[in-house]
């Protein structure tokens, strides 16, 4: 790894060289050689899921294994959730004895962006693959309103948050970045947090913001990582893409079930990138 950014010590970025590992994740994109690690395998039975090739599974098996990582997932631990619709994590988290508050947006906020009907939004969090015990689900998660741009101050003294494809879905890049710091506030010192996000592979410079669903940039994510390191935060930066035929490979609509680790939106290349942030 090399620093950049001299007077900023806490922010790295690893050179092209460098692919990136499942096993020890940094902030990094989803590549075809993190489905082929064995734990991999292992988060997927963990949240009762079939191992394929697909971004979206990646981001779950990513946010998990960076959390457990940093020792996460132990027995105590406090995580909240933003944006959590019907995913398998609270429920994954709760079996390993953390404590949760699983958020989303209000009903009429998530119907009006389409969320309720492609049963994308919960109005509670969710069990229904028989992950953890009913009632140590119902003892570790509960579930709360929250409108990501205006995270409650209430919501303090958690060693850890995440979202999983959520913060592109703010309004703009900047409501984004700006997301990504206030997540932090909610933190002990020295806590997690896991985001995934949408990554524009093909430029660094043109892109889709101020929409519905819109494309970070390197440059975005240096940025904010830049800010965040100046002030004490830890983050660590990847954004090697891959070199296998499915690293390639974009696919377009309609997309495969199981051979989609890039898209096209609009024009642009796209892939799940993965942010890893110590709270100061």
């Amino acid at each position: 790894m090399f620093q950049i950014f001299g007077r900023n010590k806490h922010l790295r970025v690893r050179s092209s060289s460098d692919e990136p590992s499942l096993e020890r994740p940094v902030s990094q994109a989803c590549t075809y050689d993190q489905f082929l690690s064995p734990l991999y395998a292992q988060w997927c039975e963990e949240v009762r899921e079939t191992p394929r090739l697909h971004r979206k599974q990646w981001e779950f098996v990513y946010i998990l294994q960076a959390l457990s990582e940093k020792g996460m997932l132990l027995p105590g631990r406090r995580g909240l959730g933003f944006g959590v619709g019907n995913e398998p994590l609270p429920a994954a988290m709760a079996a390993r004895g953390c404590e949760i508050v699983a958020t989303d947006c209000d009903y009429e906020q998530a119907k009006a962006a389409g969320w309720v009907s492609t049963d994308q939004h919960a109005s509670g969090a969710v069990n229904d693959r028989g992950i953890c015990d009913a009632t140590t689900f119902a003892e570790r998660v509960r579930f709360r309103v929250v409108d990501m741009n205006a995270i409650p101050e209430d919501l303090l003294n958690f060693d850890f948050t995440w979202s999983s494809c959520a913060l592109e879905h703010l309004g703009s890049i900047a409501n984004g970045l700006r997301f990504i710091k206030q997540s932090l506030q909610p933190l002990v010192s020295g806590g997690i947090a896991v985001h995934t996000t949408e990554f524009n592979c093909y430029s660094n410079w043109q892109t889709i913001d101020n929409n519905g669903t819109v494309l970070f940039r390197r440059r975005d994510i240096e940025r904010v990582a830049s800010e965040l390191s100046a002030e004490g935060h830890q983050i660590s930066l990847n954004f090697e893409l891959g070199s296998s035929p499915l690293d390639n490979h974009v696919d377009v609509a309609p997309y495969s079930e199981n051979r989609h680790l890039k898209l096209l939106i609009g024009r642009f290349a796209s892939t799940s990138y993965g942010l890893i942030i110590q709270k100061a």
